[in-house]
């Protein structure tokens, strides 16, 4: 199998490394950066480069400001979180393309770093517009992609700049994300246990059948429980159903019977009479059996689920693990997602956390520190479990 190039297979002394980061991060309601893991993140790349002596420009989208130049969205607040991070000045810059920008990347010295400002600001940049790929590739000596989290995007910035730079390789955090969603799910140390949540049976059903063939234990929960739940001919109350996905479900678990996967969904959940998701609150709450009453739906995967899933857990070597397994963000809904992560990281199994809402879930629970390796990608990390080609990784040099 052809490996990815990475920073380490490049002499980058004195070049222009441009470097695709993902620094998508979030706000709180003064505009400043609430949540610093996606830049911590990229940490070990830029200052192997900066070591190195290259000449870093470092590239990102914030928000979705739809091509417009909006105040809000301006990566000037990250540049400064970056610097403190880096313990070095980082260089902020008001625009990512132009005649400005490359006169400042030009005078940039080695292992100086300079940030752009954001690229979406430009619709060049979602629309893959190539003028825009080639304004950016002009800033460029080495192309260096280390923005797993939006690498399953053809944008100007993960796929359309490499059409114009010679040296494309990827970064740290890339290399760990395919070595982790790569190769320890596709040869895992076995027993293999996939733990998958969400809401919905269509959002999963590819990483199912990718997996059904790899695992040993599939071990479901969320919302998408309960489609498999009428597919086995349980009641489920006013629980969320994708009423045309029931046939689908009832294949699944056919196959997985036939491929001799303990493939298992809940005993029993933690339900309420009323649940209002938009304002996250939620009724009366009890715990029922696999037959929920009318009236009721299912919000979290109960406690003999919580045992019978850990006791899995606790015999597995392998861990792979996206979606969370009940509403988390309501307190009397998180106890499952909070205790399935506790028995995650008390395991010695190899973890590998999926992105997205689960990462958020697993930094809340507490337990991130016993997690062996979180994904930065939710939809890419999606993806890339379905067998999907990446187009931000495709278009990498490959030995």
């Amino acid at each position: 199998m052809q490996r990815i190039k990475t920073i380490r297979d490049i002499d980058c002394e004195g070049k222009r490394v441009f470097v695709r980061v993902d620094f998508n991060v979030p706000l709180d309601e003064r505009g400043m950066v609430s949540d610093d893991a996606r830049i911590t993140a990229a940490l070990p790349t830029i200052e192997y480069l900066v070591q190195r002596g290259a000449r870093v420009i470092l590239a990102s989208h914030l928000g979705r400001p739809k091509g417009e130049k909006v105040a809000k969205y301006s990566m000037r607040g990250v540049a400064q979180v970056l610097a403190k991070l880096l313990g070095q000045p980082v260089l902020f810059l008001q625009d990512c393309i132009g005649e400005e920008v490359e006169q400042a990347v030009d005078k940039l010295t080695n292992g100086n770093i300079i940030l752009l400002e954001n690229l979406r600001f430009y619709n060049g940049e979602t629309d893959n517009d190539p003028k825009f790929a080639k304004q950016l590739a002009a800033l460029a000596d080495i192309y260096v992609n280390d923005a797993f989290g939006t690498a399953h995007r053809a944008h100007a910035s993960t796929e359309g700049i490499t059409k114009w730079v010679k040296t494309k390789v990827a970064g740290f955090l890339i290399e760990r994300e395919l070595e982790f969603l790569g190769s320890k799910v596709s040869d895992p140390e076995r027993p293999f246990t996939v733990i998958l949540g969400g809401s919905k049976v269509s959002d999963k059903i590819d990483i199912i059948n990718h997996l059904l063939d790899k695992a040993d234990n599939l071990l479901i929960g969320g919302a998408m429980a309960f489609t498999f739940m009428v597919a086995m001919k349980h009641k489920v109350g006013t629980s969320l159903v994708e009423s045309d996905k029931v046939d689908l479900a009832t294949k699944v678990l056919l196959r997985a019977k036939k491929l001799g996967v303990n493939f298992l969904t809940p005993i029993d959940y933690v339900i309420t009479n009323s649940l209002d998701t938009e304002n996250m609150v939620i009724g009366e709450v009890k715990t029922s059996d696999c037959d929920i009453p009318d009236g009721w739906c299912g919000v979290d995967i109960g406690p003999k689920t919580v045992k019978l899933y850990s006791d899995i857990i606790a015999k597995s070597r392998t861990v792979l693990w996206n979606g969370p397994v009940g509403i988390f963000e309501i307190k009397q809904a998180s106890h499952g997602t909070f205790d399935l992560a506790h028995a995650v990281a008390s395991s010695e199994a190899t973890s590998i956390i999926g992105g997205g809402d689960l990462g958020k879930a697993v930094r809340r629970s507490g337990f991130e520190d016993g997690m062996t390796f979180i994904s930065t990608g939710g939809g890419a990390s999606l993806e890339f479990l379905e067998g999907k080609e990446l187009p931000g990784i495709a278009a990498l040099d490959k030995i």
